[in-house]
């Protein structure tokens, strides 16, 4: 897709940033750099270069965008195994689909899998309904990862995770959505999420 000129010139100097620093700029960085002094503008420019893809977002990182040096390159095939939830918790539907997505999203090939989104409680992570997930499968995450996590067996559910003692908590990334702290036994990680793809 093209990118306006705004766009280009904030894609050349994340890039430039990142190949000098080994890091990528914040979004204060990035505002500073072209006199913008509103965070939400920069964020808005970022985005649209990250649904273009000419950026990737780790979700689990504050420093999070990194160039794609080319857009629209190399796809893997990988299962699509149904739906998850952004919200309460409801049953994953197992369907015999795949969907190609990005390789540089997939660090594993044999371990990674695609669910869809139902639900608005990741997004202020930029999680929205229907979007489709890119999830490492995995048997443990750290405190604060994006995690798929099954639920007393049955029900599946998209959260960060947090361990507290012997309960888990996990928390949506929306204010009007209530956390869920259940025992840690009750929760198993099925993966953490690697990746977002958004179809319009």
């Amino acid at each position: 897709m093209a990118l306006t000129r705004r766009q280009r010139e904030i894609y050349d100097f994340i890039r430039s940033f990142v190949a000098e620093k080994g890091y990528s700029p914040s979004l204060e960085e990035i505002g500073a750099a072209f006199g913008l002094s509103s965070v939400a503008t920069v964020h808005k420019h970022v985005q649209h270069l990250v649904e273009k893809g000419f950026l990737r977002k780790s979700w689990n990182r504050s420093r999070s965008v990194e160039p794609v040096e080319t857009p629209g390159s190399a796809t893997v095939s990988l299962p699509l195994l149904g739906f998850v939830a952004a919200g309460a918790p409801i049953e994953a539907i197992e369907v015999p689909e795949t969907i190609d997505v990005p390789q540089e999203l997939v660090r594993k090939l044999g371990e990674s899998f695609v669910l869809r989104v139902r639900g608005d409680s990741m997004i202020d992570e930029q999680i929205r309904d229907g979007d489709y997930i890119v999830v490492e499968s995995r048997p443990d995450a750290p405190n604060g990862e994006t995690v798929v996590a099954l639920l007393r067996g049955q029900d599946v559910t998209l959260k960060k995770l947090y361990r507290l003692g012997r309960n888990i908590r996990l928390e949506p990334a929306n204010p009007e959505v209530p956390a869920i702290e259940v025992p840690a036994e009750d929760v198993q990680v099925r993966g953490v999420v690697r990746g977002l793809i958004r179809r319009y």
